[in-house]
């Protein structure tokens, strides 16, 4: 396995062009901010210092993150909180329904922090929220980005009870980065809950970062793992050291090693690819749904890959 650095970066430092992001403060995006904050909700888009957030807040699409805004984990890419949460609320999957139908969505995806220090990691509640949606919001497609759950199959049923449209857990980097980027986490086992989902019917998904460190040798034999579970999405992005207490950025990527990384992914059958310098796991999630669900007409899938295909 090579472990030399690629050809196609650049150094660590000032971001480069293709790194630079539009700002977007319209009236949705401030129609949005103003929902979150007076529904006491939550959003990775802003606890994870996403570059999107103004892209997808002025299009009207959020990532709603439950059980709070403290995790029980540290990892070392991520700009959420650690410490002790508060207690769970009840009311939290109402409040998050009331949300999704205010914001007239038609594909949300719903993530969370950690909470280790629950006997079911916070499980009934993802349920309970799922459940909340498809009754405030019948014909609104529901993706979850779900923990590990240390591999409680339990839990995990629950959330699969709950059948969501998107079953989504994210591998984040290569194994060999573990123990700096997710040190209380197990590559293996996040393996496993994605087979797991994808076993009992699940359309499953999961998403990478680069410019951690990885080489593309590595990324290759991820692609590979990931296919072995039958997760047929794929998402790439950069990372980007959220605060100077993270991992810091070891390179950038280039927008032409991302399209390899596409390439290669489809080569080695995953179904989708979505790979690219902003990319996120929740990045264009309604698009990705459009051409995978299979309860989607051809209409439908169609226009997804239109959208999936127009210039960002």
């Amino acid at each position: 396995m090579s472990i030399a650095p690629t050809p196609n970066t650049a150094a660590p430092g000032r971001r480069p062009s293709w790194m630079k992001i539009r700002l977007r403060t319209g009236i949705s995006y401030n129609f949005l901010k103003d929902l979150v904050r007076d529904g006491q909700l939550h959003t990775v888009c802003q606890e994870a210092h996403c570059p999107n957030i103004y892209e997808c807040w002025e299009d009207r699409t959020a990532t709603l993150m439950i059980l709070g805004d403290v995790c029980t984990r540290s990892c070392g890419f991520c700009a959420v909180r650690t410490g002790r949460p508060a207690p769970v609320d009840l009311d939290e999957p109402r409040r998050v329904g009331l949300a999704v139908k205010a914001m007239q969505l038609r594909h949300c995806v719903i993530t969370s922090v950690d909470r280790d220090e629950l006997p079911d990691g916070g499980a009934a509640i993802w349920a309970e929220t799922i459940g909340e949606i498809r009754r405030q919001v019948p014909d609104c497609n529901v993706e979850v980005l779900v923990p590990d759950f240390k591999g409680d199959e339990n839990a995990l049923e629950q959330i699969i009870a709950a059948w969501p449209d998107v079953f989504g857990h994210n591998l984040e980097t290569v194994p060999r980065l573990y123990r700096q980027a997710r040190p209380q986490a197990d590559y293996r086992q996040s393996l496993d809950v994605l087979a797991f989902a994808a076993q009992r019917g699940m359309l499953t998904k999961t998403g990478i970062m680069v410019g951690l460190g990885e080489t593309r040798d590595e990324v290759h034999q991820l692609m590979e793992d990931v296919v072995t579970t039958g997760t047929g999405v794929l998402t790439i992005g950069q990372y980007l050291q959220p605060t100077r207490e993270h991992l810091p950025v070891a390179r950038y990527v280039t927008p032409e090693e991302f399209d390899l990384y596409r390439d290669k992914g489809l080569e080695l059958g995953l179904n989708l690819v979505e790979s690219g310098p902003l990319v996120r796991s929740s990045y264009h999630a309604d698009r990705q749904a459009l051409m995978q669900l299979p309860t989607l007409d051809a209409g439908r899938k169609e226009r997804g890959k239109m959208l999936l295909e127009r210039p960002v």
